[in-house]
Order: C-alpha cells, then sequence, then structure tokens
C-alpha cells in the first residue's frame, strides 16, 4: 500500500527573504548600468563635446582655402612693373554633360582645340570626381571667350572661370631685376613645409621664383582666406555657412626708374653687357639692366620646351643676370688702387715715373706693356688716372704687393656680398694669396700682383659691386647698402561708424630705412678729394680717357674708363679685334658719378666682347645715355598704359636722333 505524500510547509519568510535579496541585486545592476550610462552620455556630451562636435563637423562641414591677390609692384614714379591680370579659363562639371565626348569634341572645333590636347583631357577626366570642375583650356583668348559666350547654350555644364594671373608690362626690361612668378612645384611645397608656411599657400598656385618676386614672396602673398561650406556624404557643396576674406599682399614700390630702364635698353642693343645706376645718398638701385634679356611672363603660364631649350642653348645667355655676374674691372679700379697708394703711404699726388710704355719687375726680362705702345713720359697720379697708365699702376701694385691691396679692396666689398635685395647676387673674386692657396692649392706670384694692378688675373667684380665701389668712393668711406625696395603699402579696414556700411580703407606707406655699414677711415681725408678729382679730369681734361664721351654735357660728371683682356697676348704678339674670335674679344667698361660736387646718381657699364675700341669708345657713351636722361631729357611715361601699347612711353624719345650718342675714343 503506498505511502501518503509528505506535505511540505512552505517557508513564507525565507522565499520573501531570497525574493528581497535578488531584487535588490537585481536594482543595484539596473542601478550600475544606469550610471555607467549616464557617465558615457556625460562623457560623450559634455568633456568629449569639442572633440566629438568637430568630428561630426568635418563629416558635415569643410574649410576651403581661398588665395589672396599678390600685392603689386611700382617704380619710384608709380610706373606698374608687376600687376595682376585676369585670364579666363574654360572649365566643365563632367556629371551635367550627358554625352561629355561629344561635348568636348564640338566645343573643341568650336575653339580649335588641338587634338593632342583634346585626348590629355580625356585621360585627366578619369581621375577626377565628376561632380567637380575640369579645367579644359587654361587661357582663352578673348576671341575664344567671345564665341563660346554666344553659343554656350550649346553646351550645358561649361562655363567660363575668370581668375587673376601675374603679368609683367614691360616684359624683358625687368626680368632680372624683378624676377617672375611661376607655377608652385615639389621643391617649393618641401621648402614651406620646413618653413611651417604650408597652410598660408594651400590654395596658392603660384610662387616667386627670381628676382625681387622671390625675396619678398612673403610680403607679396598675403594671408590666406576661408569659405566653410556645408557637404553632403559625397563631398558635394550644398552651401556657405561662413566667409573669412584673405589678406592681399602688401603692394612695393622700388627704387627703380623704368624710364633709366628703357634707355639702358637702347643703349645695349644688339650688345652683351649691363648697366646698373645707384643713388649713392641712399643706395636705391635706379637702373639694373642685363641685356640680352628674356619676357619673364613666359614663366608664368608655364613656358614650352622649345622656348626654354631656345633660351638655354642661345649663346648669349639670355638667362644670365650679368648685372650680378663677375667681370674683369680692368682700369675701372685704378681710382681705389691709388686710394690705397695714398693711404699706405707708397705715393703723394707728386709722386712720379717714366713711362717708355713698358714695365719689367727688376731682374725679370718679361716687358708688361701699356695700352700706348710709346708710353706716357713722365706720369704723376693726376696724370695716371687721365690717361689710365698702365705702367704706373704696375709699378703701385708691386710696391704695395697683393695683400695691402686685397686687404683694402675687400673693405670696398669686393669678393663680398652687397647685401642687395635679391638672392642671384654673385660674390665674384678679390684674389688673395690666402685665396690662391685654397683654391689651387699654389703660391702667389709678384707677376700676378702685377695683372691685378690694371684690374686683370684673377680679380672679378660685378657691375654691382663697382657701382658700390663708387658709391663708397663719391660718399667719402660711407657705405649704403644698395637695396630695390623703397617702401611697401597696404591697405588696413577698419569698421566704419555705421555697421551697416563697409569697412572702410586706410593706405599705410612704410618707407624703407636705409641700412648703412662702418664706414672706412683714412689717416686723411685729403686722399678722397686727390683721387675724386682725378676721375673728375679724366673726364673733363681734353685728350683725357673720358673726355670724347661727355664732352657738351651739361652737368659735371667725372669716371674712369677700362678694357679688359679675356684672352692671353703674347709679348710679340698684337690685339687686333677683327681678327680675334668674338667671345676672347676685350670687355670694355666704365664707371660714373655726377653732379661732381654733390653726387646724385652713380652708373657701372660693362660690355663684352666689343668689336673696336675700349671703354671710352664703347661704356662711356652708354653711361652718358643713362646720365642724359637721368638729369633733363625725361621720358614722359604713362602710370596707366604700357610700352607696347601707347607711344607716350618714350619710344618717339628713343628714336630721336638728337637722343643718339656715338661716342669717340
Amino acid at each position: 500500500m503506498p505511502r501518503p505524500k509528505r506535505v511540505v510547509i512552505r517557508n513564507h519568510s525565507a522565499e520573501a527573504n531570497l525574493f528581497a535579496r535578488r531584487a535588490f541585486i537585481t536594482l543595484l545592476g539596473v542601478i550600475v548600468i544606469i550610471l555607467i550610462l549616464f557617465n558615457n552620455i556625460y562623457e560623450l556630451e559634455i568633456s568629449s563635446y569639442e572633440k566629438y562636435q568637430t568630428r561630426s563637423n568635418s563629416n558635415r562641414i569643410k574649410l576651403l582655402p581661398v588665395a589672396p591677390n599678390r600685392g603689386l609692384i611700382y617704380d619710384r614714379n608709380g610706373v606698374l612693373l608687376a600687376e595682376n591680370k585676369p585670364i579666363f579659363s574654360l572649365e566643365v562639371i563632367p556629371e551635367q554633360v550627358e554625352n561629355l565626348e561629344e561635348t568636348i569634341k564640338a566645343v573643341s572645333e568650336l575653339l580649335e582645340i588641338p587634338k593632342e590636347k583634346q585626348t590629355k583631357l580625356f585621360e585627366s577626366l578619369r581621375s577626377k570626381r565628376r561632380f567637380k570642375p575640369l579645367e579644359l583650356i587654361s587661357r582663352l583668348s578673348d576671341q575664344q571667350v567671345a564665341l563660346f559666350s554666344v553659343n554656350q547654350h550649346k553646351f550645358p555644364g561649361l562655363f567660363i572661370d575668370a581668375r587673376l594671373k601675374r603679368y609683367y608690362p614691360f616684359a624683358d626690361l625687368t626680368t632680372h631685376s624683378l624676377g617672375y612668378v611661376a607655377r608652385i612645384n615639389r621643391r617649393d611645397v618641401i621648402k614651406l613645409e620646413e618653413q611651417g608656411k604650408e597652410e598660408n599657400y594651400a590654395a596658392t598656385r603660384n610662387i616667386g621664383k627670381l628676382g625681387l618676386e622671390r625675396f619678398y614672396q612673403d610680403i607679396l602673398h598675403g594671408t590666406i582666406g576661408h569659405q566653410e561650406v556645408e557637404i553632403n556624404n559625397q563631398g558635394r557643396i550644398i552651401r556657405t555657412l561662413n566667409f573669412t576674406p584673405p589678406v592681399p599682399g602688401k603692394d612695393l614700390t622700388l627704387t627703380l626708374d623704368i624710364e633709366l630702364q628703357m634707355i639702358a635698353k637702347r643703349a645695349l642693343s644688339g650688345k652683351r653687357g649691363a648697366i646698373v645706376a645707384i643713388d649713392p645718398r641712399d643706395g636705391g638701385v635706379l637702373a639694373m639692366y642685363s641685356n640680352p634679356s628674356y619676357n619673364g611672363n613666359l614663366f608664368v603660364h608655364g613656358i614650352s620646351n622649345k622656348n626654354y631649350k631656345k633660351l638655354l642653348s642661345s649663346k648669349d645667355r639670355p638667362l644670365v643676370n650679368r648685372t650680378v655676374q663677375g667681370y674683369p674691372p680692368a682700369s675701372t679700379i685704378k681710382p681705389l688702387l691709388a686710394l690705397t697708394g695714398l693711404e699706405e703711404e707708397i705715393i703723394t699726388p707728386e709722386t712720379e715715373i717714366y713711362d717708355p710704355g713698358f714695365y719689367q719687375l727688376p731682374g725679370i726680362e718679361t716687358k708688361r706693356r701699356d695700352w700706348k705702345k710709346w708710353g706716357h713720359g713722365k706720369v704723376n697720379l693726376a696724370k695716371s688716372l687721365e690717361q689710365s697708365c698702365n705702367v704706373y699702376y704696375y709699378d703701385l701694385s708691386y710696391k704695395l704687393g697683393i695683400t695691402r691691396i686685397a686687404r683694402m679692396m675687400e673693405k670696398f666689398g669686393f669678393g663680398e656680398y652687397t647685401g642687395i635685395d635679391i638672392y642671384e647676387e654673385n660674390r665674384a673674386i678679390m684674389p688673395s694669396v690666402e685665396w690662391k692657396r685654397a683654391r689651387y692649392n699654389q703660391p702667389w706670384y709678384t707677376g700676378e700682383t702685377l695683372s691685378v694692378g690694371i684690374g686683370q688675373s684673377y680679380w672679378t667684380v660685378t657691375p654691382l659691386q663697382l657701382a658700390q665701389a663708387m658709391s663708397i668712393l663719391v660718399n667719402k668711406g660711407h657705405i649704403k647698402v644698395p637695396h630695390l625696395l623703397k617702401a611697401t603699402k597696404e591697405i588696413v579696414l577698419t569698421p566704419s561708424e555705421n555697421n551697416d556700411a563697409p569697412m572702410e580703407g586706410t593706405e599705410h606707406v612704410i618707407e624703407m630705412p636705409v641700412d648703412e655699414k662702418p664706414p672706412i677711415e683714412l689717416s686723411k681725408n685729403e686722399y678722397w678729394d686727390i683721387v675724386l678729382d682725378g676721375m673728375h679730369n679724366t673726364v673733363q681734361k681734353f685728350g683725357a680717357t673720358g673726355y670724347s664721351a661727355f664732352k657738351g654735357s651739361k652737368y659735371d660728371a667725372a669716371g674712369k674708363t677700362g678694357s679688359a683682356q679675356t684672352a692671353n697676348i703674347g709679348q710679340d704678339e698684337k690685339y687686333d679685334a677683327e681678327t680675334t674670335q668674338e667671345n676672347q674679344r676685350d670687355n670694355a667698361m666704365f664707371v660714373a658719378f655726377a653732379p661732381y660736387e654733390k653726387p646724385e646718381i652713380v652708373v657701372a657699364v660693362a660690355i663684352e666682347n666689343v668689336a673696336k675700341g675700349g671703354g671710352g669708345t664703347n661704356a662711356a657713351p652708354v653711361a652718358r645715355q643713362i646720365m642724359d636722361q637721368y638729369f633733363g631729357n625725361r621720358v614722359i611715361v604713362s602710370k596707366n598704359k604700357h610700352p607696347h601699347h601707347d607711344k607716350t612711353y618714350g619710344e618717339q624719345y628713343l628714336d630721336s636722333p638728337k637722343n643718339k650718342h656715338s661716342g669717340s675714343n
């Protein structure tokens, strides 16, 4: 018989306690989860709000850089030398064109786009987003703009875009001083990154490559602006939220006088050479022209291989800036050697030597010839400068020695940078015992000192150095550093009293201070006047080497001629320019200043491989033309027109017979 089930009496108290414990644990877990949830919400919404807001906005909002307008460049009289000229390009948004291939072919026929260009366009389309504009033609002519505008309704998705591009109205007149801008390349990007400036150039396409455009790149460039736009998940711009305008670059006013540049070009027409004119009162460069030159506008848009090879292969080397290239100074440095002789008490104004037409070192049979075959007879210091007597300076340099010559010439800046505001300057060579040992590992010979005494041998100077040295001479030792920048100008925007009115612009002009170096001090100040008087006689005294070129001038000038050999001539050989190869003919040199009492301008001229004559025949008349222009025969130049557009820029003056100087020996 089965046993009856046992009835279990439930413990309600224990079950209640168990339920209470479980409920408490569950509630505690819920509270912990809620606390964790609130902590995460606090972290997201409060502690890391800015971080995640930025991430969110980066997916929705984008900052587009806006390039600033490049500063303009003017000459000392306000004539525009570098401007930003609008150019037009044809652009296409691929997704808005139904049949892109047929459309490009049709517009190519309309605007006469070469087939090679069409092929490149199709290739570039593959790597571009279809909703972004693509440039079809970079530079449209006025005729192409007009033609497309009339037919634009036939080409949906195509439009004309305008932007500013650098333009040099005077083309080759200013290239070697202003330089040019060109497209930023990888090397430029690396340099900007090293300098921490890459952000400011995010929207910039061109950068200064040469001359002032490169030296003052940061001043001319300005500060980048930004456009804040809202985009969708495909990167399309939906709307513009905010706009921060860029700050334009500062305008530059130069010390250059474009009228003098025009005269320099005319004077050097058909010649290879350079002209530098400096205002000795402040070191401002009035003219700086190298001939032949080239058109810097070719590089702005990207020069073709054909044009670049043509420039590189030219025997005239137009890419070389001859104003900062080394030339043997020849006799133009004789005044400075005379000053050295006076300071070292080797000579006095009355010191005389006899010039039979040659010079021989003691115990040496080799004869050093004078340019005048029969010699100058008795020669003192004044006559040595007037007649440019080589024998006098052979003897003086022998007595001085190369060490004392080099020490004094270095004070005048030879063999060193002048400090002008372009990077392309050459130091040239001021030879010395130490220099030759370091360069050739050879000793210095006395015969080389004699060659240095007439501005030959290893000694080279740039026309800029020569002009600077003469500026120091006429300033009697005071050194003004040569410079091209005269002042900077910018427009500063300030809020108007009426908040609804546009901001007001105030023009701020900052004049550049004159930079000076410690002066050269002589034991007697009268030495300066002795040498300067000799240069004055060289131009003003009948029969002197520079007299013919400046005969009849309305201003009181002084100067020194020079003729530099470029090839060795044997002792018994005679130099004949007509039978000598062109690249071995003599160079003509000349340096001058005026007015004599209070100089306002110093001019240095170098002309390569002249066919006949020397510095007095070839270079001095060139300096005369520059000074004639400076002191009276002013070209009237319009500030708003360009030389190839209007005769008022001086073509009539340049072609006038009364302004053509033939010169003479």
